[in-house]
């Protein structure tokens, strides 16, 4: 099973000669490794051209965008210039983030699940960060949900859901589209994936509102971002952010922002979300 990576990469010289190694010594080797280097200031390009000098599977392109650090559309712009640089031969497209450490049989179990499962679109191991010497899960979000520091999707689930959405949202509305089109998500939770920055640490104040603009274009309505929006904001233990993300969700609709789903999508996403918060309360 061919598995093709891309990974944008901003100033990530602390870790991206981890990532590269762990991707380097997989027992099962990814058939295309395709760096895309965002505007980096520091050593990412020396230190990615040295990894494409010794192994060539491994690759380095260079992309000129803002140096704001934006979660959505950068960092998905990033991705479609490697993306447009690959063999379309492949089985298992993924997306990752560049402060990644992969345990040495992350693909190969991988592999093991999508050829098990012709109807599994999206796998993935789990995120897990360093407290106090200790590796702990990074525990933000549902363990069904894929991070978007990980994602590897089946080819044909990739095409079927329009590949990736450039905005804020993008790998919460995949998996949404993946389970429209019937496809299966499956996390690994003997995975273990070690996450060396923790996710938004380096996101800036432009983005404070994003979250909640992207509930709206994922045609969430109202009543379903108020209760995510409450939710989020008490897992990350901030109310501020839950004013942010509804002021987000209110500059949206003000502006009548292009939807990223259809109508159609739109009502199996909310009926999916809804079957969501009632089983928290059966």
């Amino acid at each position: 099973m061919d598995f093709h990576i891309i990974i944008p990469a901003h100033n990530e010289a602390s870790c991206i000669c981890l990532t590269l190694n762990s991707l380097a010594k997989q027992t099962l080797l990814p058939k295309q490794v395709v760096v895309v280097n965002d505007n980096s200031t520091d050593r990412t390009q020396d230190i990615v051209e040295a990894f494409s000098e010794k192994y060539p599977f491994i690759s380095l392109v260079n992309s000129k965008s803002s140096n704001e650090h934006l979660p959505g559309s950068k960092i998905i712009n990033a991705f479609y210039k490697g993306y447009d640089t690959l063999n379309t031969n492949y089985d298992v497209i993924c997306k990752f983030d560049a402060d990644l450490i992969f345990p040495l049989n992350y693909l190969e179990q991988l592999a093991h699940h999508f050829k098990q499962n012709p109807k599994l679109g999206m796998a993935s191991g789990f995120c897990y960060i360093k407290k106090n010497n200790d590796w702990v899960l990074e525990n933000l979000t549902r363990k069904d949900h894929i991070r978007g520091a990980l994602k590897a999707y089946r080819k044909d689930c990739f095409l079927e859901i329009g590949k990736l959405k450039p905005s804020m949202g993008w790998d919460t509305v995949d998996e949404l589209l993946a389970k429209y089109y019937g496809w299966e998500i499956l996390t690994d939770e003997s995975l273990h994936v070690k996450h060396l920055k923790p996710t938004g640490a380096s996101y800036n104040k432009a983005s404070k509102y994003l979250q909640g603009e992207a509930m709206y274009k994922m045609r969430y309505g109202f009543l379903i971002t108020f209760i995510s929006a409450l939710k989020l904001a008490y897992k990350k233990q901030c109310f501020a952010l839950f004013k942010n993300y509804l002021k987000g969700y209110f500059k949206a609709r003000k502006k009548n922002m292009p939807f990223l789903v259809s109508e159609k999508e739109g009502k199996f996403i909310r009926n999916l979300r809804w079957e969501g918060i009632l089983n928290k309360f059966r």
